[in-house]
C-alpha cells in the first residue's frame, strides 16, 4: 500500500497545484478585465489620429521630385524671388498660393494667380484645409500633401 499511495501523491500532487495556478490566473484575467471595463467612457471610440503635421512634397518638376517642404506658419509660393518657395515656372504668378499651418492642420490659399490653385484638379476659392494625399497643381508644379 505504501507504493500505491506514493505513485498517488506523485501524481496528484502536481495536478492540484496546476489547478489552483490555472484558477488563480483565471480569476487574476477576470479582475484585469473588469479593470478595463470599469474605465470612464470618456476616450472610447475616439480615432486616433497620428499627431504629426503635414507637410509638402514635389511631385513635378522632375527635378525636385521627392523633395519634402515643412510648413511652419506661413509659405508663399511663386516665382518671385521674395517668395518663401521660389520656383522658376512661367505658369505661376510671382505671388501664387500661400500655405499656412497651424497646430499640425495645413491649409491653402489662392493669391490671386493669373492659372490659379487646384486641389485635387478642383480649382481652390477661398482659403481650403488640406488633408494628407491631396494633390496641389500651381502652374506646372504638382505637390503632395504628407505627413
Amino acid at each position: 500500500m505504501t507504493l500505491a499511495s506514493t505513485n498517488y501523491a506523485a501524481v496528484i500532487r502536481p495536478l492540484q497545484l496546476l489547478v489552483m495556478v490555472i484558477v488563480l490566473l483565471f480569476f487574476l484575467r477576470v479582475l484585469r478585465v473588469a479593470a478595463v471595463q470599469a474605465r470612464p467612457v470618456e476616450g472610447r471610440g475616439e480615432r486616433r489620429r497620428r499627431r504629426g503635421p503635414l507637410a509638402l512634397e514635389f511631385v513635378e518638376p522632375r527635378d525636385r521630385a521627392g523633395e519634402r517642404v515643412e510648413v511652419e506658419g506661413a509659405v508663399v509660393v511663386g516665382r518671385g524671388s521674395d517668395c518663401d518657395i521660389a520656383i522658376g515656372d512661367s505658369y505661376l504668378s510671382t505671388r501664387h498660393a500661400r500655405f499656412a499651418s497651424a497646430e499640425g492642420a495645413l491649409s491653402l490659399e489662392d493669391l490671386n494667380s493669373t492659372n490659379g490653385t487646384f486641389v485635387n484638379d478642383r480649382p481652390v476659392r477661398g482659403r481650403v484645409d488640406l488633408s494628407r494625399g491631396d494633390r496641389v497643381r500651381l502652374g506646372s508644379v504638382l505637390l503632395q500633401v504628407v505627413r
